[in-house]
């Protein structure tokens, strides 16, 4: 899925002849060109889609939007890292110490030998 996002800038600078900005949206952090919108500022916020800024939005508007895309899961969707994901999923899944014979926390391979097992 690809959505249009609402970000607030908080910084701008040129880079290679081109308006660029960071904008956090809600704890991520993205580059977004700022060529279609030459008047934002530090501080405003912008709907943004595909790297892009596309509108300016105000700032309630910008914080509603955002907590309906974190409940609905999207955010982590859109933004989230792929391999993050799959270290989640996986700790989720992890053995708790028991069905591989190493104490919860413990390093794999750090466990008695198999000498002092027997």
């Amino acid at each position: 899925m690809c959505l249009a996002v609402p970000g607030r800038v908080l910084e701008i600078e040129e880079r290679d002849g081109t308006r660029m900005a960071r904008v956090d949206f809600g704890g991520v952090v993205k580059d977004v060109c700022l060529e279609y919108l030459p008047d934002m500022q530090v501080g405003d916020y912008a709907i943004v889609h595909v790297g892009f800024a596309l509108q300016r939005l105000d700032e309630e508007s910008a914080r509603q939007t955002l907590e309906l895309f974190e409940n609905l899961g999207v955010l982590d969707e859109e933004f989230g890292d792929a391999w993050g994901r799959a270290a989640k999923e996986a700790g989720a899944q992890r053995p708790t110490g028991t069905e591989t014979g190493t104490e919860p926390g413990a390093r794999p391979g750090t466990g008695p030998s198999k000498e002092a097992q027997a």
